[in-house]
């Protein structure tokens, strides 16, 4: 049997869904081939939605049992109740992967369950659950297959002791020690949840600094708060191996002992899912990494085949799949096609939050850019004070020239909510004073950056 469309995509995760709609909005027949059940990726099933679930969840019942008592309430002895928390976080992806069923139906994408892979020019064969085969043609087809874990050598992998973070998701008991292999956002979030909830956490990572990508200045804090919390973190270690012995896990690290534990959590980064799925039929050669390479208009070097999201170059955020898939499919109808890389913000949704966008100190200092510099503390700011989380800073970035901004990083409260400002403020080449002189509500945390912007020019009035 085959089926004919306009575009055909590959992957119903968070790039693929949405340049499926938008394809379908810009009036060209759409379909979605996913193997999973329920659409939405690695960020919906088992990455970003359930884990900032998690992390809300857990936050929560920190704050019962360490915080309220500051606001005047008192509520006796808490209690966790684990399988609530997990079934909380199950029926948070539920809906939303109900919610994209919906938006696919709404429209009018059609859907194919099963794998899908390239079958020469024009062609995508999908392998459904049973064994059955669909033939799909398509003039146009998409590759948005994301990514998965990194396990390195040495670690062994049994899905219960020792997993990734798809199992650290769902863990059925808090475990007494669990060993993080990874100081990146991954491992400090599932870290943090599990800490909250009574784990004893030791987090082995092999640079000399956490959150490699970040600010370093702002991934200092970040280290300094997260060891004051509880989390064990350890900076240049080297896991040599990670194995199951006796029912707990044992890893190894080069000069020290080995470290027993109840759980290992592997949170090594992640690679392209682009193995097996028939890249060989078209001639498409993938690089050392497992990318596909694109032209600015996300065309690969196979007519007529097209790659987004992790499978691409770039960072591995759902949001910035998502841009890829719009302006994929915008390409193909000869409107706007451009994602600007560099304007991509990141955020860690520990417990204080940490979000950049733009240009860290380290990169404006060996790219040889002169700028300056505005930081203004959270424990400066009135709402900060109101909720009690005064924990933090926001710093800004600008060009000692033009002022124009060039980066912005932000860790403490609602710093993923903040960093939608920046963004928008530098999508539009904002200077530090065009910030600074823009008329932020009071009092809110927005106004630390507000704040920040004014540093910049060395005139901030509340620090």
């Amino acid at each position: 049997m085959s089926q004919q469309h306009d575009v055909v995509v590959i992957g119903g995760g968070p790039g693929g869904y949405v340049a499926a709609i938008r394809a379908a909005q810009l009036g060209m027949s759409a379909a979605v081939v996913e193997r999973e059940d329920r659409l939405g990726g690695t960020c919906l099933r088992v990455g970003c939605i359930p884990s900032k679930a998690l992390l809300e969840s857990s936050h929560k019942y920190e704050e019962a049992r360490t915080e309220l008592a500051h606001h005047g309430v008192q509520i006796g002895s808490v209690a966790l109740d684990l399988a609530v928390m997990m079934k909380r976080k199950e029926d948070v992806v539920s809906v939303l992967c109900k919610g994209i069923d919906g938006l696919l139906s709404k429209n009018k994408v059609v859907r194919y369950r099963g794998t899908g892979r390239l079958a020469g020019a024009g062609k995508v064969i999908v392998t459904a659950a049973d064994g059955a085969t669909t033939e799909l043609q398509s003039a146009q087809i998409v590759l948005a297959v994301g990514s998965q874990s990194v396990v390195l050598p040495g670690i062994e992998v049994d899905g219960k002791v020792i997993g990734t973070s798809t199992e650290a998701l769902s863990y059925d008991a808090v475990p007494a020690h669990l060993v993080v292999i990874g100081g990146g956002y991954i491992g400090l979030e599932l870290g943090s949840v599990w800490r909250r909830l009574g784990a004893q956490v030791t987090v082995l990572e092999y640079a000399d600094r956490i959150l490699t990508g970040i600010d370093s200045d702002i991934a200092s804090e970040a280290l300094g708060l997260f060891r004051k919390q509880g989390l064990d973190i350890r900076l240049g270690v080297k896991v040599n191996r990670a194995r199951v012995e006796g029912g707990r896990g044992v890893v190894e690290c080069e000069g020290l002992e080995g470290i027993v534990c109840d759980r290992v959590l592997a949170a090594t980064g992640r690679r392209p899912a682009t193995e097996g799925i028939g890249l060989e039929t078209v001639g498409i050669e993938p690089d050392r990494r497992g990318w596909i390479p694109v032209d600015h208009l996300f065309r690969t070097t196979a007519p007529g085949v097209y790659a987004i999201g992790d499978c691409i170059p770039g960072p591995m955020l759902a949001h910035k799949a998502e841009e890829d898939g719009v302006a994929c499919v915008e390409g193909m109808r000869s409107q706007w096609a451009e994602v600007h890389y560099d304007l991509v913000p990141a955020v860690v949704f520990t417990h204080p939050e940490i979000a950049a966008i733009g240009r860290t100190e380290e990169q404006l200092v060996a790219e040889g850019i002169a700028y300056r510099k505005g930081v203004f503390p959270y424990r400066a700011n009135g709402r900060a004070r109101t909720i009690n989380d005064t924990t933090g800073k926001v710093k800004v970035l600008a060009d000692a020239t033009t002022d124009r901004v060039l980066g912005i990083h932000i860790i403490g409260p609602a710093a993923g909510d903040l960093i939608g400002e920046a963004a928008a403020a530098m999508a539009f080449g904002a200077t530090a004073e065009d910030i600074a002189r823009v008329c932020h509500a009071h009092p809110t945390l927005p106004e630390a950056l507000k704040e920040a912007a004014m540093a910049v020019g060395g005139r901030a009035i509340h620090a």
